[in-house]
């Protein structure tokens, strides 16, 4: 028996469960966002996988994914119909009697001893199946980040193992941003070191990446690189650490008055909704036009209201705004 991490990642997750209730969707090409109007600001939560060969994918803007697109479905995110189909999929993998990491709405670790995780993979999936009509995939390996990026080899509806066996023959000439981790600013500074494969990140030496990212983030971009990571698969129940609000314009706020307002209304609003957890902080995000977007926060010493409006102080007037964002972060978050 070897104990192994399996990543179980729902396929084009919203999207499945909104054909799911609109079976004459099936084979259509969708796009879930905003309020579902892609003549107004928004982004793509996830396109299906026919809207995908568009070139739509999620993070677009709405009015990109339609100009790409124009005879995909647009329906409005419904984040309360997708926790519920969530629930009853993580309730499918407790079910096993294996720990079951949750990473959000539609995926999971799950650790299992077994000689045989394929099987044991196809039978989760199977499960999954039956019991919401969703399609699953599955990724096999020694710890999370091999399961993880195992699983885009499996997609979709499909099982994949990597292992530190199978690493470089498949990884090994690969750009470092295909390890789950290391994103595209990450990978052009290594770029600017001379590391553009994942075989090179592997053999860098650690002192020097500690020098360029810092002592830990370095000699952990190594260890990246040569496969290792976590594999102890935690079940216990996730605790958010912040909890926020935004709101978008439908056209620009240049009057810095109306930007107090909204960011005090919004505030207000978070106030309510965290009431019965301890605050440390709170964060202000505003996105200027076209899109740059900026934070400023602040410790929470007096009302929370006039936290969000010092935070605002921070920022410089001089540019209309497209969205506004308050954030609180809490004070009994673990970390």
């Amino acid at each position: 028996m070897t104990r192994w991490v399996l990543h179980v990642d729902l396929d084009q997750f919203i999207a499945a469960v909104e054909v799911l209730r609109r079976p004459e969707l099936r084979g259509k090409p969708v796009v879930v966002g905003g309020d579902g109007d892609p003549g107004k600001r928004g982004v793509v939560s996830t396109a299906s996988y026919e809207a995908r060969e568009f070139g739509v994918h999620s993070g677009q803007p709405l009015r990109t994914a339609r100009k790409r697109c124009p005879d995909c479905v647009f329906l409005p995110v419904d984040a309360a119909a997708y926790n519920a189909v969530s629930a009853e999929v993580m309730a499918v993998l407790r079910d096993s009697g294996e720990p079951v990491e949750v990473l959000g709405w539609d995926e999971a670790f799950v650790g299992v001893d077994t000689g045989d995780p394929e099987a044991f993979a196809r039978g989760l999936a199977a499960d999954v199946k039956a019991a919401t009509s969703l399609d699953c995939s599955v990724g096999i390996g020694e710890n999370k980040l091999q399961a993880k990026i195992a699983t885009g080899y499996g997609k979709p509806a499909g099982v994949f193992r990597l292992t530190s066996a199978t690493w470089y023959e498949l990884l090994g000439d690969r750009p470092p941003d295909a390890i789950w981790g290391i994103g595209a600013k990450t990978a052009a500074k290594l770029a600017g070191l001379g590391i553009t494969t994942v075989r090179q990140l592997a053999d860098a030496d650690p002192d020097r990446l500690a020098a360029e990212f810092g002592p830990m983030t370095g000699p952990w971009l190594v260890l990246l690189g040569r496969g290792r990571g976590d594999g102890e698969v935690d079940p216990t129940p996730y605790v958010a650490r912040s909890h926020g609000r935004e709101v978008t314009f439908q056209r620009n706020i240049r009057d810095w008055a109306r930007v107090g307002e909204e960011v005090a209304r919004l505030a207000r609003q978070v106030e309510d909704e965290v009431s019965e957890r301890p605050v440390a902080r709170v964060v202000v995000k505003v996105r200027y036009a076209p899109f740059l977007t900026v934070t400023h926060g602040v410790a929470l010493a007096g009302s929370f209201e006039e936290a969000a409006r010092a935070a605002l102080a921070q920022f410089t007037p001089d540019r209309p705004v497209r969205l506004l964002g308050v954030r609180a972060e809490f004070a009994d978050a673990a970390g």
